[in-house]
């Protein structure tokens, strides 16, 4: 069985950040492979790990459901989404990278969200750990796509707007009853004193903090360059910070 772990959280809080290096340690302890999935419509963790994707599930979903893509004789609908599925995990080094992209209509979500639910529950079975970065907001929490999760990692820079936040993404999921097993802040983008300032609010939000992520030039500078995160040295601050994170909750 599978461990999942996802992070959610406002945009711009460093979700995508903290889902490739969450990657780049488990491959780096030999504890992949890793079933990588990018739940967030606006898609960019297949840059951070450094990895072309030729197709999402929603653009597949289109293409079948506008005749762009015909069925082959004898077979489904659902067969054929399923097989089609299969086929557009993106292979990399110890990790293969499931991509939702935006929505097949106006508006529509649900059918892809379903399909995603559905796929990640068969493919878990093949990989030890199931890494999931998630779409800003709290949506995914209200469609579910988010469940069954060992560890929720709920992201916040270094404010208190970002930090209440994360506190309504607690509450939602409370609230939802929904199956998460453990879940965790994390600050990122963090300066010297800004978590402490912060302790108060963290503190009304009733999640604990399990660890801060430092603003470190070097992760801007392989963004501009569109350098993966993955190559990242051993002795950068962020790979330090995270390392930490993974080993209080026991991933490593």
């Amino acid at each position: 069985m599978a461990i999942t772990l996802a992070i959610a959280g406002k945009g711009g809080t460093g979700k995508t950040t903290l889902a490739a290096l969450l990657i780049r340690q488990l491959i780096r302890a030999k504890k992949g492979p890793v079933l990588a999935v990018d739940a967030d419509a606006n898609a960019n963790l297949n840059e951070a790990l450094g990895i072309e994707i030729e197709d999402t599930i929603a653009e597949m979903l289109a293409r079948i459901n506008n005749n762009l893509e015909p069925l082959p004789a004898g077979m489904t609908k659902d067969q054929y989404v399923a097989y089609r599925v299969h086929q557009s995990l993106a292979e990399g080094d110890d990790f293969d990278l499931l991509v939702m992209g935006g929505p097949e209509g106006p508006g529509c979500y649900c059918y892809a969200n379903n399909l995603l639910k559905g796929f990640m529950q068969q493919l878990a079975g093949n990989y030890p750990y199931v890494v999931m970065d998630n779409e800003a907001g709290l949506e995914h929490l209200s469609r579910r796509t988010t469940s069954n999760v060992d560890i929720l990692f709920v992201t916040s820079d270094p404010s208190a707007r970002g930090v209440r936040s994360a506190g309504r993404i607690k509450q939602l999921v409370e609230s939802l009853s929904l199956d998460i097993k453990k879940m965790y802040l994390v600050l990122s983008r963090v300066t010297n004193g800004s978590a402490e300032a912060l302790q108060e609010e963290i503190a009304r939000t009733g999640l604990e903090l399990i660890g801060t992520i430092p603003a470190d030039d070097q992760v801007a500078e392989y963004d501009l360059n569109s350098k993966p995160l993955l190559d990242l040295p051993d002795n950068s601050p962020v790979v330090a910070a995270v390392t930490g994170i993974m080993r209080k909750t026991a991933i490593l």
